[in-house]
């Protein structure tokens, strides 16, 4: 018997699954929950001035200090002092209307800014640090700044930063640094700033604020296009926080919120819906050093022999070096699930055997399996359109609308529907891009999220919805079939679990599909005892270990959509510097496919070279 499936839950009040369908009559199904919308605060700067006032001691963020490895933390008092503070000094430079841009990434400083400049009614603009650090012709930031027109920029180190500075040009902005100054930029320092004298201006300023405030611009990723900034207004951000908290109900027996976590600021997910949950809870993040990528992840594990968080977020990538860290780690799998409630899991599909892995873990240590909260949105739709609010036996679900959202289900095909929604925590629009603004809502004004989606069980909607891939990403072979690159990708990876750790579909009006795979160094390792990763390509024992999953996933699946036919590992990891993996840790396959053409080209040349793996002829 699996002891692990037969294994209860944790028990998490959850919403209750309550759901109004209406289908159409050319097949297009409109959904929504019939649980209406909690009460939706008035901005987010009220949260951290009630947290300071109810529980002023109690610490919000806690950063590694890198001159002594211990923890600095900002507690709420100290914190609503700062943001009083630093709001007085922005409204006392005379930008009044403009922007502050956030150029370096998460830290207790960044936080600050964030809260006083919506309360100075300045939209605040984080930008991704690789813009300004791996850039070399720093034209990207360049392209947001012309956009965006800051009036204030803040880094957290000026020497490290100076370059990019440099290049924008900053004779228009004021300059903040917190660490490290270059006397030539002429910058204010953080300190000095949050020893502002606060007068009437910050309850006057914050007293104006409105749910139609543009309280931030978030560009987004650039996956799938040029990025583009999206304005957050108030209401925007505060119906997304309604939303999130109305998914998990309070429970007195619960532990308070405390999160160990990377996700950057600069990206809806990290920046609103985590950010302003902790916020929202009065809870406690430890801001993570690592990342989940090679190299980086064992900053992570770590931190995590220290902290015992409540619950915890990752992409599938840095959930698969987790389950490879927790198999080897008795005492940090004791850590991990002391008090874990819940774990989510952002930007693709987790697959099944990577969830059963961390399942197996949760059950050895917890006697429990701990639920998968995955929720699914956009930066246009400030993270806020479906989430799985109850216990599932599977992966790869976004869930159901949320309280508020609409749903519109545009057919594709027999099984599969395009996803449009509407709701208050939708965007007005993209700044100053009106033509992209047009496209992306239809003629009823619904926000075409531009992914596929299939019902579990069409015929018990509650189920919920599964994740069918980008509509973007798929492509056509030669044969004129439609492959379905999200679906094909996660099938894959689960299939040679856990042999490889990503893998990249190529195929696009070529013969047949083929793959550019990265190996799991840890499980390579321990199978086959490899360590240089030049072996790989050639080791028979470990090719043939993947021909055979292979072989036995194109018996499963006969089409000539998900049928692979060969096989290439790549030695370079993806390369951020590139684009090919992103700071929030998922591959990018457009970027893949274009800065690696020559492997795509090594796929298919006739006869195949030695170090491609054939699965078929």
């Amino acid at each position: 018997m699996d002891m692990t499936a037969h294994a209860p839950f944790v028990d998490v009040p959850f919403l209750e699954r309550d759901l109004d369908i209406v289908e159409q009559a050319n097949g297009t199904i409109m959904m929504r929950s019939k649980v209406e919308l909690g009460p939706v605060a008035r901005h987010l700067p009220s949260k951290l001035r009630q947290h300071a006032i109810e529980r002023p001691e109690h610490p919000w963020l806690k950063q590694r200090s890198a001159a002594t490895g211990g923890w600095r933390t900002l507690d709420y008092r100290e914190a609503g002092r700062q943001v009083e503070a630093a709001a007085q000094w922005l409204l006392s430079q005379d930008i009044d209307g403009r922007n502050i841009m956030v150029l370096s990434g998460n830290s207790l400083e960044h936080a600050v800014i964030e809260l006083a400049a919506m309360q100075a009614r300045l939209p605040y603009v984080p930008v991704t640090p690789a813009y300004s650090l791996l850039s070399t012709d720093h034209a990207k930031l360049r392209s947001m700044v012309e956009l965006i027109r800051p009036a204030a920029v803040f880094v957290q180190s000026a020497r490290q930063f100076e370059a990019a500075l440099r290049a924008i040009g900053t004779d228009n902005a004021k300059l903040v640094y917190v660490d490290d100054p270059v006397a030539a930029l002429g910058a204010t320092a953080w300190s000095e700033i949050i020893a502002t004298p606060v007068t009437a201006a910050v309850q006057a300023s914050i007293e104006a604020i409105t749910h139609d405030t543009v309280a931030k611009y978030l560009f987004t990723s650039g996956s799938t296009g040029v990025p583009k900034a999206v304005p957050v207004t108030q209401r925007m951000i505060c119906a997304s926080m309604a939303m999130h908290a109305q998914t998990v109900g309070y429970d007195h027996a619960a532990p308070e919120s405390v999160l160990l976590e990377w996700l950057p600021w600069s990206h809806v997910a990290g920046g609103t819906a985590i950010f302003n949950s902790i916020l929202h809870d009065g809870g406690t993040m430890y801001i993570d050093d690592g990342r989940p990528i090679p190299g980086e992840f064992d900053k992570t594990l770590e931190n995590l022999r220290e902290i015992s968080p409540t619950r915890f977020s990752s992409v599938p990538a840095g959930y698969a070096m987790l389950a490879d860290a927790l198999e080897h780690d008795e005492a940090l799998g004791q850590i991990f699930f002391r008090r874990m409630r819940r774990l989510t899991s952002s930007g693709a599909k987790l697959p099944d055997s990577l969830y059963a892995r961390l399942q197996d873990q949760a059950v050895r240590h917890l006697g429990r399996r701990i639920p998968f909260v995955a929720s699914y949105g956009s930066t246009e739709t400030c993270a806020a359109t479906t989430v799985v609010h109850w216990p599932t036996e599977r992966a790869g679900l976004v869930g159901l609308p949320q309280p508020g959202v609409e749903l519109k289900l545009v057919p594709l095909d027999h099984e599969r529907y395009e996803v449009r929604t509407r709701a208050a925590s939708i965007m007005p629009g993209y700044l100053n891009q009106p033509e992209m603004t047009r496209e992306a809502f239809d003629e009823d004004g619904y926000y075409r999220m531009g992914d596929a989606v299939t019902f579990v069980d069409r015929d018990k909607p509650a189920e919920g919805l599964a994740f069918a891939g980008r509509v973007a990403e798929e492509f056509k072979l030669q044969s004129g079939i439609f492959v379905r690159v999200g679906t094909l990708r996660v099938e894959v990876v689960s299939c040679t679990a856990p042999l490889l750790r990503d893998v990249v579909v190529t195929g696009a009006d070529l013969p047949y599909v083929g793959l550019l795979a990265w190996h799991n160094p840890e499980a390579c390792q321990d199978r086959f005892g490899l360590r240089d990763p030049a072996e790989f390509a050639h080791h028979a024992p470990f090719r043939d270990a993947l021909r055979e999953a292979l072989q036995q996933h194109n018996r499963r699946h006969t089409g000539g959509s998900m049928r692979v036919r060969r096989l290439i590992l790549l030695r370079e990891p993806p390369s951020s510097d590139a684009g090919e993996i992103t700071d929030k840790g998922y591959v990018n396959q457009r970027a893949v496919l274009a800065r690696r053409a020559d492997a795509v080209a090594a796929l298919y040349a006739e006869p195949p070279a030695a170090d491609i793996v054939v699965i078929e002829a």
